[in-house]
Order: structure tokens, then C-alpha cells, then sequence
């Protein structure tokens, strides 16, 4: 490890193999255009584990089970530990969300297949309800009275016209300084619409949002009804085949292929500085690779973060579909913080061996919250009273945490803990905000680089 480089990444996360795969991109394209001008862009992606994926990997059975039972060898009556991929960090990707804009500008796509989830479901007054995926559904839904639905289309109408460019579409509101509760409170809408619209299509995590500037809330649903257009299905959401854990090796191969360098299983990565505060270099095992920046999860420097949290989550084992989803293979229940008396949403995600992450007839559910008490079994019953008999059950909480370094005087640019919500947006919100800490640019996602560099060459 006597090489130095421009940027050494700590973890294969999914946020640090993103990162990662964007840097090496990113530096091949300005070897190519600006040849004479710069160097390239060297990434070495080092990993304290002997596996991809971080706290986001995925596990077989046996891995599963040695994590939360201690135990190698699992029942025989749960099939095959190899047929099975259970993500640690449970999150379905939106269709035409910002993560999918990712993998097209960076041509990983090639080394992923991806299959829509059948269905986006919400929680209302102790039942579970089909989020309307189309006008039948919503005609038919029992969400709502006859009546406010007329209300609601109005509004769905307006949201859908709404062009944050084109003033005509704004009938005299700036969404900029009307809150959201302004806005719907001009079309009358009842709080059980407002909580269904609010956590089920705009995927806010609590209420916060109401009192916040519209204009992000319409975003957010022109966002849901354009995923939800694009494949026709009965939900905006895709999942990788075999689990999110293809997600980070993807992005390995990635920065491998434009001249990323990777070494797993190198243990006590520690990161070095000089007198001045600034990364240096990266030592383990008694060598030392030099850098000038270093990007990371928290657990590589825990001295630079602060503790904002914890999640709860429950890991089940199923021989059947969630119940009330329409025997849905893979589906998403949103239950809303006011449904529940909490400060913020709890979600049910279930994926099966549709998505090949589990033997043929066996499903896996995730019952996923911000912590709120220190008993995640009492915490998370809501949910997990919602999927039926289970065959096994696994529970699991822990910390999050956010940098509270400035990366301009040492040089670490490190990530966020993982939320509890079940799905990729503020993910990669992070990614793309570390990105330009660390570019000083803007990741323009209309651009193909993959595309780019092949005419170059």
C-alpha cells in the first residue's frame, strides 16, 4: 500500500460503494476531455470486512442465523441457507427516483436485473389499505367518501399540472412560502386524506412537512405518480433481484473497471492526520496508503459524530403473503405516526422468492421504526401483528449517527447512519451531498458517463 491517492473510501456501504463508483467515473471522464489538464482520479475502497455491503450487506441463512441466535445451523424445515439474501437495511427504490437517475448515469445497470413491487400499501384506523396505483382503484378505494374524492382529484389534478417553471400552472400560489397545510387546506381535505397523502404517496417520515414549504410535497408526489407510470404496476417501487446486497458489489465492479482499487478484510483501518488536522493516509496491518481524502461510514472515525437516534427493526420469516395485500409477493405497508400515537412512520416491507432472496414458497418481512423506547419486541407490534403467523422472528436496534466534523479543515467526508424508512431517497440525498463536498460540483444526472466515456474511446 506504498501508493497514493486522490480519495480513499472506508466501508463498502452502499453510500461509500456509490461514492465510490461516481469518483472513479467521474475521474476517467476527465482524463478522457480533459487529458492534458488533469491526472486521473485514483480511489483505493478499503473494508475492515471480508464481504461486500456494510452495514447494508445481505446475509444467507446461516449468517443470518449466527448474527442474531449464535447458532451455525439454522432448522431444516427454512430451506436452503444459499436461496437465501436478507438485506440488513430493507429499502425498495422508487421507479424513476434519483438512485435509478444514478445507476443509468453510471451504466451499473449492466450488472443488476431489477423486478417491480407488486404493491404500496397504508395504514389506516387498524386496516390496511391498497394505495390506488391507478383510476379504477382510486374509484374503488375505500380510502375515501365519494365526495372527497372529488376533492382529492381536484387536487391530484392540480399537483399533476403544477410546473415549478411555468407560473400559469400555480393558480397565484408560490409554493416556496405557502406550507402545506395551506395548500390543502384550499381543497378541503379531510386529515385521514392528508395523513394517506402525506406518508403514503409523499413519503414523509412524520408531520413536520405541513408546515414546511409546499413546494417540496407537490415534488414528492409528481415523484410517486411518475415512478408509478413507468412500469404500470401496482406500485412506483423495484428491488434488485437476489437482494440490496447486489447493489454495493455492483458499484465495486464499477470503480474496479475505471481504476478503482479494492481490499476487503484489512483490519483496523485507522485513519491517520498530520499537525495541521488533515487526513493523510490510511494504515492498516502496519502499511499506510497516503491520500489527500478519505470518505466513510461512522464507525471509521466515531470521534468526529454524534449519536441522533436509533432503529428498531424485526426480521421475519413467512410461509405466506402479508395478509389483506392481494397475495402481494413483495409490497410496502406505510403505517403513519398519528395511526399509531408515535413522533414518526413505521414500515412493513416484505419481498419473497420472487426476488430470489428466499426458497421457493418463503417470504421475508421488515418491520422498520425510529426507536422510540428501548423495547423494540412492544415497539414494532403494530406491524408485526399485521404480517400473520410467522415461522421465525429476529429482532435488531441500532444507533444512528450524523459527521459533525467541517470536511474543509480535515479532509473526512463521512456519512449518515441509515433511517428507518424503506425506501432510497434521503439515502441518496446523502451520497449526492457528499459528492459535492467532495467534487465541488453537482452530479449531473442527465449525463450518460458511461455513454461519454465510449465515445471517447
Amino acid at each position: 500500500m506504498d501508493e497514493e491517492y486522490d480519495v480513499i473510501v472506508l466501508g463498502t456501504g452502499l453510500k461509500e460503494c456509490i461514492l465510490s463508483g461516481l469518483l472513479s467515473v467521474d475521474g476517467l471522464k476527465f482524463l478522457m476531455i480533459l487529458l492534458l489538464m488533469c491526472s486521473l482520479r485514483q480511489v483505493l475502497h478499503m473494508d475492515r470486512n471480508d464481504y461486500y455491503g456494510g452495514e447494508s450487506t445481505s446475509l444467507n441463512l446461516n449468517q443470518l442465523w449466527k448474527k442474531f441466535r449464535g447458532e451455525d445451523k439454522p432448522p431444516a424445515h427454512l430451506g436452503s441457507s444459499r436461496d437465501y439474501n436478507v438485506d440488513m437495511i430493507p429499502k425498495f427504490m422508487m421507479a424513476n427516483g434519483t438512485l435509478v437517475r444514478v445507476l443509468i448515469h453510471t451504466d451499473v445497470t449492466k450488472y443488476l436485473y431489477f423486478k417491480a413491487v407488486d404493491g404500496s400499501y397504508v395504514f389506516n384506523k387498524g386496516k390496511v389499505y391498497k394505495v390506488p396505483s391507478n383510476d379504477v382503484e382510486a374509484l374503488k378505494s375505500p380510502l375515501m367518501g365519494l365526495f372527497e374524492k372529488r376533492r382529492a382529484r381536484k387536487f391530484f389534478i392540480y399537483v399533476q399540472n403544477y410546473e415549478e417553471t411555468d407560473p400559469k400552472t400555480h393558480e397565484g400560489m408560490d409554493l416556496t412560502r405557502v406550507s402545506t397545510r395551506e395548500l390543502i387546506e384550499k381543497y378541503g381535505l379531510s386529515d385521514d386524506t392528508v395523513d394517506f397523502i402525506g406518508h403514503a404517496i409523499a413519503l414523509h417520515r412524520d408531520d413536520r412537512y405541513l408546515d414546511q414549504p409546499a413546494l417540496d410535497t407537490v415534488k414528492r408526489m409528481k415523484l410517486y405518480s411518475e415512478s408509478l407510470a413507468r412500469f404500470q404496476g401496482g406500485s412506483p417501487y423495484i428491488y434488485p433481484l437476489y437482494g440490496l446486497g447486489e447493489l454495493p458489489q455492483a458499484f465495486a465492479r464499477l470503480s474496479a473497471v475505471y481504476g478503482g482499487t479494492y481490499m476487503l478484510n484489512k483490519p483496523e483501518c485507522k485513519v491517520e492526520f498530520n499537525e495541521e488536522g488533515k487526513v493523510i493516509g490510511v494504515t492498516s496491518e502496519g502499511e499506510t496508503a497516503k491520500c489527500k481524502k478519505v470518505v466513510c461510514d461512522p464507525s471509521y472515525l466515531p470521534n468526529k459524530v454524534r449519536k441522533v437516534g436509533r432503529v428498531a427493526r424485526a426480521i421475519a420469516i413467512m410461509s405466506h403473503p402479508i395478509p389483506n395485500t392481494g397475495d402481494s409477493h413483495s409490497v410496502q405497508i406505510i403505517l403513519p405516526q398519528k395511526q399509531l400515537g408515535r413522533k414518526s412512520d413505521m414500515y412493513v416491507f416484505c419481498c419473497s422468492y420472487t426476488h430470489n432472496v428466499a426458497p421457493k414458497g418463503k417470504f421475508i418481512a421488515f418491520v422498520s421504526a425510529e426507536a422510540e423506547t428501548d423495547n423494540p419486541e412492544c415497539e414494532l407490534r403494530a406491524g408485526i401483528e399485521l404480517l400473520g403467523p410467522v415461522d421465525e422472528i429476529f429482532f435488531d436496534i441500532y444507533d444512528r449517527y450524523e459527521p459533525v466534523n467541517e470536511p474543509s479543515l480535515d479532509n473526512c467526508f463521512i456519512s449518515t447512519s441509515y433511517d428507518a424508512t424503506t425506501h432510497f431517497e434521503s439515502t441518496v440525498v446523502d451520497v449526492l451531498n457528499m459528492y459535492t463536498l467532495i467534487t465541488g460540483k453537482v452530479v449531473d444526472l442527465s449525463v450518460d458517463l458511461s455513454a461519454a466515456s465510449a465515445a471517447e474511446e
